[in-house]
């Protein structure tokens, strides 16, 4: 039981045993994932600490921010190379992606290339279509099996001694960020009563109910956009495109697109699909801070495209 507890903090503190097959829900080690089963318990916290426009406002920024940080870094920069950056704005978005509280950015990486190389075949750890949308949607992000980083996946990003320890202590990056709500909230509390929050507040809206809402957002692009949408294109998986999930999660809703031509820094493919994520890449590029952003070029973006009789 310590060592599983250890496992919370530092990712190397225990082995994680799996079973032998995929979407076996006794796969599940229910004390190591116990932290994701009471942050989800803990939103009926909002009982009690009440409500306040603020507190709200702050929970959908952090949620924006954060969404931003996962579509943008830690799917299209760390998974898919779609853009370039320096060292140093590398770690920060790493930070920042940490924050979303869906592991470090090497575990992300791996997984998500996992995914890629067998996308709804049978060895796709949340494919609906193989284990069922609960499994696809949460199930296997809860697994054993899937506890580890996959390194041999993400060998160049594992290079850099930063990142691995990031991806070690995953849980450093969330635990500084609720303090730091929490802190901040009390002091808003002293020196802004008009704003009718505190510390509990601000921690209940701001880190626990965004971090859910990000949660089961973000697995909606493993789970429903696989199942509930169009195809554009001939994919070899089911992967389908949805205005409503793209703009859930600025962007990512494009699925098809993006399997179609994964390295794409852009996944509306078209003026009229929008990808906020995109747009937010776009300004980071103005400002210098990122570079060589990839598009799909012309000719694939027209090729393998289903035509309805």
């Amino acid at each position: 039981m310590f060592k599983k507890i250890i496992s919370w903090f530092d990712n190397k503190g225990v082995h994680a045993e799996s079973s032998a097959a995929e979407g076996i829900w006794s796969d599940i080690d229910w004390l190591r994932v116990m932290p994701f089963v009471l942050i989800h318990l803990a939103c009926f916290s909002v009982l009690w600490v009440g409500f306040s426009w603020f507190a709200l406002a702050f929970a959908l920024t952090l949620y924006g921010v954060r969404m931003f940080a996962v579509t943008g870094f830690y799917h299209r920069y760390f998974s898919h190379k779609a853009f370039r950056t320096s060292r140093a704005f590398q770690l920060v978005l790493a930070v920042m992606g940490a924050t979303a509280v869906q592991r470090g950015p090497l575990w992300w990486a791996s997984h998500h290339r996992h995914h890629h190389a067998y996308s709804d075949n049978h060895k796709d750890s949340h494919s609906p279509l193989q284990h069922g949308f609960f499994w696809s949607h949460i199930g296997w992000f809860l697994a054993s099996r899937n506890f580890s980083t996959q390194t041999h996946r993400v060998k160049e990003l594992s290079a850099f001694v930063e990142l691995r320890l990031l991806d070690r202590f995953d849980s450093v990056i969330p635990i500084l960020l609720g303090v730091g709500i929490y802190i901040f909230g009390d002091w808003l509390a002293v020196a802004h009563p008009g704003l009718g929050t505190n510390g509990m507040q601000l921690f209940i809206w701001g880190f626990v109910i965004s971090t859910v809402v990000l949660y089961h957002a973000t697995f909606t692009v493993n789970s429903l956009a696989h199942v509930w949408g169009n195809r554009r294109y001939a994919t070899k998986d089911q992967s389908r495109n949805n205005l409503l999930i793209a703009l859930l999660t600025l962007g990512e809703g494009w699925h098809n697109n993006h399997h179609h031509y994964p390295a794409s820094a852009s996944q509306g493919f078209y003026w009229w699909e929008i990808d906020l994520t995109y747009y937010g890449l776009k300004a980071l590029s103005a400002l210098g801070l990122i570079w060589d952003l990839r598009t799909v070029p012309i000719a694939i973006r027209e090729s393998k495209k289903i035509h309805i009789q």
